[in-house]
């Protein structure tokens, strides 16, 4: 038992203390750690590298070299032609050469067109970075409000146990004085039962949430996690939709990484055409040659050379049709993103109206909720009527509270969901 109290002691002490978190702090972390956000940097820094291998395919290749060979020649073979009184052989003898060699393209515009492409590739990839980011924010921002939503209902719950108790209290106090009855009691003490049950489920939702939240953040497992900012309603004037939708498609990463794509897709369709044109190259080595180093005197060998394709195979034409496809594919990609996006910012706008006025209902509600359970307890104190105009009254006050916490719930979301159909997520929750 001792030891069990000490491994339990010791798990305890070893416990960090808990990470309070604004939702701009939580956001901060997650584009910070978050897996998903470092695999779409990585991505972008290799097609930065990509761009590197395809410009040094436009620049001079210089390389070193060094030799030594061993030569013995057959005279016979290599002249076709036996002499009287020669010998049928030559060596073997030793040959040392070293020195520099190049190659350099002069003209080949495939090469030029490739790297052009790189470099659409990586605005392709940086755009895909942002949408990647873009996710990641909207699932934090969503699940950091589920948590100030599940807070919001352990607050509630645990304000309905304290009326509950005082309402038991109450009819145990008027019992006592010969004024209520024992089934007044009983109600208000089921009553209390049934809202410390509610608290317990709140409690656990909430500390659920709060798991779900901190594995988004990547955090260590025996790192608990608090909240800094409580629901709140951010005001937010209504948008136009037209004035929205053209904002969204400038802004979308996703329509921005379907146009970066589509300019590497022409690039490649302009290379592939390219590839007909002759290409120009220089080349040439020199070097330090001799049967020894000793008596090594300079040669070397300069030469340009030109390449025209005359027949390929179909080559040529196959990779020009595959980029005409690619980019008729990314036509139709582009327009399902538009059909998707112009589809989420109308639902947003339309959700976040609704959800406004949810709110000043919800609001209303449960001031009149408070007033009916005012009411009802000074008539249960007064002795005009029984407990259950209080019950009512509190089971009342409970679904008006839950209609206001689901409401300023259901405006947040809505808010970050507009965020997110516009492209400005990271802009609204990150800075």
């Amino acid at each position: 038992m001792l030891a069990a109290m000490a491994i339990a002691g010791a798990a305890l002490a070893q416990e960090p203390a808990p990470l309070k978190l604004t939702l701009r702090d939580a956001v901060a972390l997650a584009l910070k750690q978050n897996p998903q956000v470092i695999l779409a940097n990585l991505s972008v820094d290799q097609t930065r590298e990509d761009r590197s291998v395809a410009r040094a395919a436009l620049m001079p290749q210089i390389s070193g070299r060094a030799s030594e060979t061993v030569n013995r020649l057959n005279l016979e073979a290599a002249i076709g032609v036996k002499f009287p009184n020669f010998a049928q052989h030559v060596g073997p003898f030793w040959v040392e050469q070293f020195g520099p060699a190049f190659t350099a393209p002069v003209f080949d515009l495939t090469l030029w067109r490739r790297y052009r492409a790189s470099q659409s590739g990586i605005d392709s990839a940086r755009a895909q970075e942002t949408s990647v980011r873009e996710q990641s924010v909207l699932l934090v921002v969503s699940q950091y409000l589920g948590c100030q939503r599940a807070a919001a209902d352990v607050a509630a719950a645990q304000s309905r146990v304290e009326l509950a108790d005082a309402l038991h209290t109450q009819a145990a106090d008027l019992q006592r004085n010969g004024v209520g009855t024992g089934i007044d009691t009983l109600r208000a003490n089921v009553e209390l039962q049934n809202e410390k049950q509610r608290l317990i489920v709140a409690r656990t939702q909430l500390d659920t949430s709060l798991f779900g939240l901190a594995r988004l953040l990547s955090l260590p497992p025996n790192q608990r996690v608090e909240l800094a900012d409580s629901v709140s309603f951010f005001e937010t004037p209504a948008p136009s939709p037209d004035q929205t939708l053209e904002r969204a498609f400038a802004s979308r990463p996703e329509l921005r990484q379907i146009q970066a794509e589509q300019t590497r897709a022409t690039l490649e369709a302009r290379a592939a055409s390219d590839a007909r044109l002759p290409r120009v190259t220089v080349s040439g080595f020199w070097a330090e040659q001799g049967l020894n180093s000793s008596n090594a005197i300079p040669v070397y060998q300069y030469q340009a050379g030109v390449e025209v394709p005359l027949f390929t195979g179909g080559r040529i034409q196959a990779d020009r049709a595959k980029a005409d496809i690619t980019l008729r594919q990314l036509s139709q990609q582009e327009q399902e993103i538009r059909n998707r996006v112009t589809l989420e910012v109308k639902t947003a706008l339309a959700q976040l109206a609704s959800a406004r006025s949810e709110v000043d209902v919800a609001n209303l509600g449960v001031q009149l909720a408070r007033e009916e359970v005012t009411q009802a307890r000074d008539r249960f104190q007064a002795g005009v009527a029984n407990n259950v105009e209080v019950i009512q009254a509190q089971d009342g006050l409970a679904r008006a509270s839950d209609n206001q916490i689901a409401a300023l719930y259901r405006y947040n979301q809505a808010r970050a969901d507009l965020a997110h159909s516009t492209g400005q997520m990271e802009s609204l929750y990150a800075q």
